[in-house]
């Protein structure tokens, strides 16, 4: 069987992430279409024959699109796309019906999974709707594209209608899946994250899922499935080695959950000398596990603190405390680990003293940078079934879900509040005088991270005064 991967073209010019949790459009990054080079080197493992059109990294737009894949003959396309971007994305399935009506068409995106019917009725060139578990749909589908009714997980169209099959029952072996066909991509040099550096950089999913249960978050309580750090270390070697990757961003939800693994993984990619970055939570991780971590390359970790108020962690299940947030940033800074944090305006029970308790923590604890966003009611979490009890969401559409546009009010707060306190949280944190003198003695400490701290500045000045925080963090 022949397969097209495409990754659509940018929105608007905008770059879009369409990477499993991370399915928004994003000014500063550029990323490599992991999901597409993953299933690519499944197909293959399979004997089929699989080409990429990664339209989105390499700037390409709809028309040259068009022309690209007029030129491929393919029995499947699949293809990722966003809520946000979401009839921007399905021109690429248009595209291929009106000149291959006979393939497939395939699309992924997980953020609507509890969705899947109402995509499909909004996209009529899409034949099957994947939304979470591909890795374990994927195989079984180019199996099985004639009986539909056997694959697990998806969603199709027939001359029946539409169906909706149930769930995934048994997940693939994570740790079995090949190494991604890098050898797809023409190259590296388009892809950065939060700022371009010119150092060649890629992403790698160590683990996927979450046991934990936070109520807005779109794999809250979703299975674990995750790799053994031998496998992680040998993907990293690879990239070092073949590919001169150089700084890699380890996507996973939460990147500590093993600590056993977590330090042998350490152990193991230490002799390669990339420089990396994860995310993962505050009650995690310990001062021995950051020390170690940053001797093997960690420069950068991402926490998702969400509220300086105990009582909005407490309402949103989030099973931290306030106190164990300020102490792993602080922890992480003390062993040289540049610390971003995640922010949430807008989750139930916030009022305007919680915003300022939250403001409050910002000016305290000082990240090292900051995303301050506001509540997103996904379909299928536990925050969109509250907020539509409640009557809360004011614009149903979903495909106006995004972090920097409210379109949930809370209590005596209005969408436009909420976005005011997003405004007012960046000036807390970067016109901070403390903040500023902190940088600049990190980098006097570290002075490879110069240019990068430059390009920072410059990212923040257009992103704050000329793009006001859109599309962008």
């Amino acid at each position: 069987m022949r397969i097209l991967l495409v990754n659509p073209p940018r929105f608007n010019s905008i770059p879009v992430i369409r990477e499993e949790r991370c399915e928004v459009t994003e000014r500063y990054s550029v990323l490599p279409p992991y999901s597409l080079l993953q299933i690519a080197a499944m197909a293959r493992a399979e004997g089929h024959e699989v080409e990429l059109i990664d339209a989105n990294g390499f700037n390409i737009g709809y028309p040259e699109l068009e022309k690209e894949i007029s030129d491929k003959n393919y029995d499947v396309m699949i293809f990722r796309f966003t809520p946000t971007t979401f009839d921007h994305d399905m021109r690429t399935a248009v595209i291929s019906k009106s000149l291959k009506s006979n393939a497939l068409v395939v699309g992924i995106c997980l953020t609507l999974h509890s969705l899947a019917k109402e995509v499909l009725e909004s996209a009529p060139a899409l034949d099957i709707y994947i939304g979470r578990d591909y890795e374990t749909i994927i195989p079984q589908l180019i199996k099985n594209t004639s009986c539909l009714e056997r694959v697990e997980g998806i969603a199709y169209r027939s001359s029946r209608g539409i169906t909706v099959n149930g769930a995934v029952k048994k997940l693939a072996d994570y740790d079995s899946l090949p190494i991604p066909a890098y050898d797809l991509l023409p190259s590296f040099k388009p892809y950065f994250i939060n700022t371009p550096t010119g150092t060649r950089f890629s992403i790698v999913y160590t683990s996927k899922g979450c046991p934990f249960r936070c109520i807005y978050c779109t794999v809250a309580g979703t299975r674990l499935k995750m790799r053994s750090a031998e496998s992680v270390a040998g993907e990293v070697r690879i990239l070092r080695e073949k590919y001169d990757i150089r700084v890699i961003s380890f996507f996973d939800e939460t990147f500590t959950l093993s600590r056993e693994r977590t330090l042998r993984l350490c152990r193991l990619i230490k002799p390669l000398g990339v420089k990396w970055y994860c995310n993962t939570r505050a009650n995690l991780v310990d001062r021995e596990l950051l020390e170690t971590m940053y001797g093997a390359g960690c420069r950068g970790i991402s926490f998702g603190v969400e509220s300086g108020s105990q009582r909005i962690l407490d309402a949103v299940s989030k099973g931290v405390s306030v106190g164990e947030q300020a102490e792993a940033i602080r922890l992480a800074k003390a062993v040289g680990i540049k610390v971003f944090c995640s922010f949430i305006f807008g989750l139930p029970g916030e009022t305007r003293e919680s915003i300022d308790e939250t403001i409050g923590f910002v000016k305290r604890s000082l990240p090292t940078s900051a995303q301050f966003n506001v509540a997103v009611p996904y379909p299928g979490t536990e925050l969109y079934k509250l907020a539509r009890e409640k009557g809360c969401i004011e614009n149903e559409d979903w495909r106006a879900l995004y972090q920097d546009s409210s379109v949930m009010s809370v209590g005596e707060l209005s969408p436009g509040d909420l976005d005011n306190a997003r405004r007012q949280a960046y000036r807390a944190l970067y016109f901070n005088p403390r903040w500023i003198l902190q940088n600049i003695l990190h980098v006097a400490r570290h002075t490879d991270d110069f240019t990068l701290a430059a390009r920072y500045v410059v990212k923040i000045i257009n992103n704050y005064f000329f793009h006001r925080m859109v599309h962008a963090h």
